[in-house]
């Protein structure tokens, strides 16, 4: 080949590369977005920045404080846990109706409220009657366990039985809270559709709709009020009994305790029961088997008896008249 056509061939190869990578650095300056190439182009353009004592502290570290606190804010959020705190006791006192109303002023002076309270009469094996009471309140979670100490004060003598239970609601709390804010934007989109709409059709479809999802977000807040209502008040239930109602048996001065106590209590309900036995057969059940006896049983016997004597004397009659007589020598 000729070497003039050579270096002509050569020379068109060389601008042909670099139109084509001047046409590739033009589209990828274009594809970039606005502020990205006039960050680029900015450092060339801007006067240098003149360093200064500085009162005034630069942009940058405040977005990072900004940033550090929200971010501890929302982690302290997340730590923060629902848990309901309740407790039960029942304790013997000397009188239930009394106790019951110091309890209720207890839990009054701590900021909270008595739920119920009920006072009725227990009736004994031994047939005395004893009054009880029953009262709920709630008290601030943080107060829990010194009106627990107050309450354990007005007995003499231990708890018969004490419970405590604590449940975390936090994941629930957190779900109603989710639902209550997605149901709000549903809602405030429908009111903005129904401001739209022309058809009475669309409006009483959308309203319809709109009634639906107040009620729902009613029903999820009532259940939040409820969780953190509860989280911030513990409930507390008592049973008031009397100490005559737990007092041990006496037997001429002998207390017995534990399993012979059992044994004679267990006596004395099985002797009371044979009792209630025996006086049901004297004065119900033998009387109505005697009367039934005497009506439906007695007369068909003596009938029978009659009829029987009455048929053996008329064979004995027959017999005798037909023996012969005897003869004499």
């Amino acid at each position: 080949m000729n070497p003039n056509i050579r270096k002509f061939l050569a020379r068109i190869g060389m601008t042909t590369i670099i139109l084509a990578l001047a046409l590739s650095a033009c589209a990828q300056s274009a594809s970039l977005p606005q502020s990205m190439r006039n960050d680029a182009v900015a450092p060339a353009l801007a006067p240098p920045m003149e360093k200064s004592s500085g009162s005034a502290p630069s942009a940058a570290p405040q977005a990072a404080e900004g940033e550090l606190s929200l971010a501890s804010s929302t982690s302290n959020q997340t730590a923060e846990r629902i848990i309901i705190k309740n407790a039960n006791l029942t304790i013997s006192v000397a009188d239930p109706a009394k106790s019951m109303n110091t309890i209720s002023k207890m839990a009054e002076d701590m900021g909270g409220f008595v739920v119920s309270a009920n006072m009725y009469k227990e009736t004994l094996n031994s047939g005395m009657e004893v009054p009880r009471a029953s009262i709920t309140v709630r008290v601030p979670v943080e107060k829990l366990n010194v009106a627990l100490d107050q309450i354990r004060s007005q007995s003499k003598q231990n708890p018969i039985s004490e419970s405590a239970n604590s449940q975390d609601v936090t994941n629930e709390y957190v779900d109603l809270q989710s639902r209550q804010r997605n149901l709000e934007a549903a809602e405030a989109d429908l009111v903005k559709i129904m401001d739209q709409a022309y058809k009475t059709e669309d409006v009483l479809t959308v309203y319809n709709q709109l009634v639906s999802i107040r009620e729902q977000i009613e029903v999820i807040k009532g259940q939040i009020k409820y969780y953190s209502e509860s989280a911030r008040f513990s409930a507390i239930g008592i049973e008031l009994i009397a100490d005559a109602a737990v007092q041990p048996i006496e037997i001429g001065g002998w207390q017995p305790q534990g399993v012979a106590k059992e044994a004679i209590e267990a006596l004395i309900k099985t002797m009371q029961g044979l009792g209630t036995v025996l006086i049901w057969l004297v004065l119900d059940i033998i009387p109505i088997l005697l009367a039934l006896f005497i009506i439906f049983i007695l007369p068909p016997f003596l009938v029978i008896r009659a009829l029987v004597r009455r048929r053996a004397k008329r064979k004995a009659i027959k017999a005798a008249e037909q023996k012969p007589p005897e003869v004499s020598g």
